[in-house]
């Protein structure tokens, strides 16, 4: 198909894509808007069950990546139980942010109604998170998807001012790479010891 890429060029983008993490990014260069949009329209091409488009994005930059850090170590501190708390995750959760120039929450906003099953709709925020991941290795962005427990807190989607029923999905950290950064290598187990063949 004429201006559509090849099968082995797509390929070669999924293999290449990795999970680049925050303290990999240089914050101190930001991501322009119009690039930004671009990465957010090609993650709304997602697959999704009678067309509910669940997916909203939450866009963090500047400042308000400050805030976003704040808030987050306040919902740990507050809804972690004492065993569980770990001083070094609460000083990474108030670092992150401001190590990349851009950070998403991801949320699964419901708009199905009872029609639509939540997993579905959960899934096709995670489509469509996959999407934007290639799309920015496409563009040579670092991509990070973080999903730390806390997300899933009332307090958390207090401050994201999301509804009852939605769902913040995760965080994601882009930016562009620090400059010397080898881009990661990574190995998967063959298909064949993931699949079952049944042809009668």
């Amino acid at each position: 198909m004429t201006g559509i890429a090849s099968h082995e060029q797509i390929s070669a983008l999924i293999r290449h894509r990795r999970s680049i993490k925050p303290v990999d990014m240089d914050a101190t260069r930001s991501v322009e808007r119009e690039l930004l949009s671009h990465v957010l329209e090609d993650a709304t091409w997602a697959p999704t069950h009678g067309l509910t488009e669940p997916w909203k994005f939450i866009v963090h930059q500047g400042a308000s990546r400050q805030r976003l850090a704040e808030a987050m170590q306040k919902v740990y501190r507050q809804t972690t139980p004492a065993h569980e708390f770990r001083e070094d995750k609460m000083k990474k959760m108030g670092e992150n942010p401001l190590l990349s120039a851009v950070v998403i929450a991801a949320v699964m906003e419901r708009r199905g109604g009872d029609k639509i099953p939540e997993i579905e709709e959960i899934e096709a925020v995670a489509c469509a998170l996959q999407n934007l991941q290639l799309s920015a290795s496409a563009a040579g962005l670092a991509c990070y998807w973080s999903s730390p427990p806390l997300l899933g807190t009332p307090a958390f989607a207090e401050w994201l001012q999301i509804g009852a029923e939605d769902r913040c999905v995760g965080l994601i950290y882009l930016g562009w790479p620090r400059v010397g950064l080898n881009w990661p290598r990574s190995v998967r187990k063959p298909v064949e010891t993931k699949t079952l063949w049944r042809d009668d």
